[in-house]
């Protein structure tokens, strides 16, 4: 039997990439931005008169490097790798400066993948696995395979997609369905 392939997103998904962008400019600034406080948007758009310093965040040496890893991320992921192809892929294109950063940090925390399963990448439909883990809609939508909307304060208002909130959800959704071929 083959088993199935699921693609999962890197950066506010296995990453707290928001969390470290929210700390960095909480600090700089004073804001006192909460994850509440996004409602749908992304924090770029709740910052508008400092455009700009993201990118700059973002491209901080040591920053893709230092990120924290998302709750229960490790522990399922390597429940998954027992019964799907996992495939990481993180849409590196958007800060190239970031590739060997992210790679670091994937085989620190998930050194029991493949690395020849990770796809740094821009658009996702690139990647042919049987589901996409992402909390991007715009990458869900051009998915050619089962889009999984991971739960964001920026995707709070998006209904287009099936949505887990949290890896204990993404646990149930895969390990306790029909969608693990090993237990069929």
């Amino acid at each position: 039997m083959t088993r199935q392939s699921i693609a999962i997103d890197m950066d506010e998904v296995l990453a707290d990439t928001l969390g470290a962008m929210m700390r960095e400019v909480n600090e700089r600034y004073d804001l006192g931005i909460t994850y509440g406080m996004l409602d749908g948007q992304k924090l770029k758009h709740v910052i508008p008169e400092h455009d700009g310093l993201l990118p700059e965040i973002l491209r901080q040496p040591g920053f893709f490097k230092n990120l924290d890893v998302m709750q229960d991320a490790i522990d399922v992921v390597e429940a998954l790798n027992q019964h799907y192809d996992i495939y990481i892929a993180t849409a590196a294109m958007d800060v190239p400066t970031s590739f060997s950063e992210k790679y670091d940090w994937l085989r620190t925390y998930f050194s029991f993948l493949d690395p020849q399963h990770f796809v740094f990448c821009g658009r996702k439909n690139i990647v042919k696995a049987d589901f996409l883990i992402d909390d991007n809609p715009r990458q869900l939508e051009i998915f050619e395979g089962k889009p999984i909307m991971f739960s964001a304060p920026h995707n709070v208002h998006e209904t287009r997609f099936t949505r887990v909130s949290g890896w204990k959800d993404v646990a149930n959704y895969f390990l306790k369905s029909e969608h693990n071929v090993s237990e069929s």
